[in-house]
C-alpha cells in the first residue's frame, strides 16, 4: 500500500500537576531527516527515538517535540540574583559609559531587566516520569502518526490511480495515429530515399544502407509507444499495491515516462501525433508532483 510521506499526529498526557505536549509531524523528503527537539533533562531518550523513528519510516523530513509545562495557568518562579547582579553590573557600565562620551542613557526598566536572559526561571524542576513510561507514550503517538500517513497515503494511492487511468488512452491514441502515419511517414521515405539517390553516384554502398537505416529509426516510434503500453504503466499500477517503501522505484519510472514522451514527441512528424505526445508530457508532470509525495 502506498504511504505518504505527510503525516502529523500530537498527544497530551497531563500528571501530578505536569503537561507533557507531544508532537510528531512529517512533510516529503529525498531521504529521512530527523529533527528532535526535546528538554535538556531527555537528551538521554534521543538515540533510543531516533532508532524507533528509522525502523518504522523510510523517507520524509519529520520532527518530533516534547515540551513540558505546568498545567496551573500561574507558573512559580525564582529570581536568579547571581544573573540579576551581572546584568545590572553591565547596564551600569554601559550607562557610565555613554555618560563619558556625552550620551546621556536612561534608567533601564525593571520589567525589561526580568526579561534579561537567565534572570528569571522557574522554581524548581518539573518532575518527569520514568523512560519507560515516556517512550510508552512516543509509542502511541507514533502509532497514531503511522495511521495519519496510511490516510494520506491512501487518498494519494486514488490520485494516482487516476491519472494513470488518464495516461492510458492517450497512449492507445498515439498508437492509433503512430499506425495511421505510416502510409505517409512511409511516402516521406521514399522521398528522401530519392533525394540520397540522387547525390548518391560513389557512395559506399554500406554507407547508403545506413542512411537509410538512420532515417527510418528517427520516424519509428514503435518502441517508446510498447515500452509505454506494455512496460511503464503496468509498473506504476504494480507499485500502487506493492509491500513497502516505493516512492524510489516511482521516482525512477517517471523519469523513464518522460524519457519516452520526450522521444515521442522528437521523432514525431505528424501534428496530431506531437500534440499527443505533448499532452502525455503534462499527464506525466502531473504525476510526478504526487509522485514526490509517496515513501
Amino acid at each position: 500500500m502506498v504511504n505518504s510521506m505527510t503525516g502529523y499526529a500530537a498527544r497530551d498526557v497531563a500528571s501530578d500537576g505536569v503537561m507533557r505536549s507531544w508532537e510528531l509531524r512529517s512533510v516529503n523528503g529525498r531521504g529521512l531527516d530527523l529533527r528532535l527537539r526535546l528538554p535538556e533533562r531527555l537528551g538521554r531518550l534521543d538515540i533510543l527515538l531516533r532508532d524507533r523513528l528509522k525502523k518504522a519510516l523510510a523517507r520524509g523530513s519529520v520532527t518530533l517535540s516534547l515540551k513540558i509545562t505546568r498545567e496551573d495557568s500561574v507558573a512559580v518562579v525564582d529570581v536568579n540574583d547571581e544573573a540579576l547582579r551581572s546584568h545590572l553590573a553591565a547596564l551600569a557600565h554601559v550607562q557610565r559609559t555613554a555618560e563619558a562620551q556625552g550620551l546621556p542613557v536612561g534608567a533601564p526598566d525593571a520589567t525589561r531587566i526580568l526579561t534579561l536572559p537567565g534572570v528569571m526561571a522557574a522554581s524548581g524542576d518539573l518532575d518527569l516520569p520514568s523512560d519507560e513510561v515516556l517512550l510508552a507514550e512516543f509509542d502511541a503517538l507514533l502509532t497514531a502518526f503511522l495511521a495519519s500517513r496510511a490516510e494520506e497515503g491512501r487518498a494519494l494511492s486514488q490520485t494516482l490511480k487516476g491519472q494513470i487511468d488518464a495516461m492510458a488512452p492517450l497512449v492507445t491514441r498515439a498508437a492509433d495515429l503512430a499506425e495511421a502515419r505510416k502510409g505517409t511517414a512511409a511516402e516521406r521515405l521514399r522521398e528522401t530515399l530519392q533525394k540520397i539517390l540522387d547525390t548518391a553516384q560513389g557512395m559506399d554502398p554500406d554507407r547508403l544502407a545506413e542512411a537509410l537505416a538512420v532515417q527510418a529509426v528517427k520516424s519509428d516510434v514503435t518502441e517508446e509507444i510498447d515500452r509505454l503500453a506494455n512496460a511503464h504503466i503496468p509498473a506504476a499500477r504494480a507499485l500502487l499495491t506493492a509491500d513497502g517503501p516505493v516512492g524510489r522505484r516511482f521516482d525512477f519510472l517517471m523519469q523513464e515516462f518522460n524519457r519516452e514522451a520526450n522521444t515521442l514527441c522528437s521523432k514525431s512528424s505528424d501534428a496530431a501525433l506531437t500534440q499527443t505526445g505533448l499532452d502525455l508530457k503534462v499527464a506525466i508532470d502531473q504525476m510526478r508532483e504526487q509522485v514526490q509525495n509517496v515513501e
